[in-house]
């Protein structure tokens, strides 16, 4: 299908975006338009403009420090793929990023508008949820900066107002002894996945875990950390006996729905399995 008829503006500047936003009302920004584009397409959205925050340059830039990793909004997959730096500093996120879609999505698509779209499934908010990223948004009453586990309401919603545009995701610093890894399952390459599970953690001198991070993504209606799975593995060392008791306990702390791809009772299962797949590998990441 084509898109409705509609009205176009490129602003030079943030402040000009968030004037047009606030002048028409249901404006929507695009970027990539990886998300956006299809569902104007079928006729899902109709809004009376669309402002293109291409020329937008300073929501491109990587900034890494020993603090914290930023990630302008306008950031696609790409860059994050070829960006070798980035990939030492946030090994998890890379790991997530080359998971998303196919090549062509990657080279348009951003880290704002997946942010923003807030599909449950997608990689990159489960990092941002997983990682204890927080968001700094740009409205009318200036910059508030909102913490990734309090943006995300729902599926496709968000705390993001109607005039208001993501700047960037700032994650914590990355230390370089940390334990990671992730697993997801689609039916196809490519394919937004069934579910997927990413999990880091610190060992302390005496060998237990500690600042345990599980998150999921694809079986709940938002990304999300599983706490209680977190505080079972806390203070204790990795075992065969402890990986099968915290599998079974992700399998019965999501609330997935059922769809045409696989139902509630699957899904629940696959959360417990790419747990164990992702605690057994992170005995082996460093």
């Amino acid at each position: 299908m084509k898109l409705s008829q509609l009205e176009y503006a490129r602003p030079g500047s943030v402040d000009e975006a968030i004037a047009l936003l606030q002048a028409n009302e249901g404006a929507k920004i695009i970027s990539g338009g990886q998300s956006l584009i299809p569902v104007l397409a079928f006729r899902l959205s109709a809004p009376p403009l669309l402002v293109d925050i291409g020329k937008l340059e300073p929501l491109r830039q990587v900034t890494i420090t020993a603090g914290q990793t930023r990630l302008g909004a306008r950031v696609r997959w790409c860059e994050i793929e070829r960006h070798t730096a980035l990939r030492v500093a946030q090994p998890l996120l890379a790991a997530m990023i080359d998971q998303v879609a196919h090549y062509q999505i990657r080279n348009r698509g951003t880290v704002g508008g997946s942010l923003a779209h807030a599909d449950p499934a997608a990689e990159m908010p489960g990092v941002a949820v997983v990682c204890d990223a927080v968001l700094r948004i740009a409205g009318p009453a200036g910059i508030r900066e909102v913490p990734a586990a309090e943006f995300f309401v729902g599926p496709l919603q968000t705390v993001l107002a109607d005039e208001e545009i993501i700047l960037e995701v700032m994650l914590p610093a990355w230390p370089a002894s940390r334990r990671w890894a992730f697993e997801e399952f689609a039916r196809r390459q490519g394919d937004f996945a069934l579910a997927g599970v990413a999990a880091h953690y610190d060992i302390d001198a005496a060998g237990l875990i500690s600042n345990m991070h599980v998150g999921v993504i694809g079986a709940d209606l938002i990304p999300r950390r599983l706490h209680d799975v977190e505080a079972l593995l806390n203070g204790r060392r990795l075992d065969a006996a402890l990986i099968e008791q915290a599998s079974a306990l992700a399998a019965a702390s999501v609330n997935p729905m059922s769809d045409l791809h696989a139902d509630a009772h699957y899904r629940k299962a696959l959360v417990g399995t790419l747990l164990e797949r992702v605690l057994h590998r992170s005995m082996q990441t460093q």
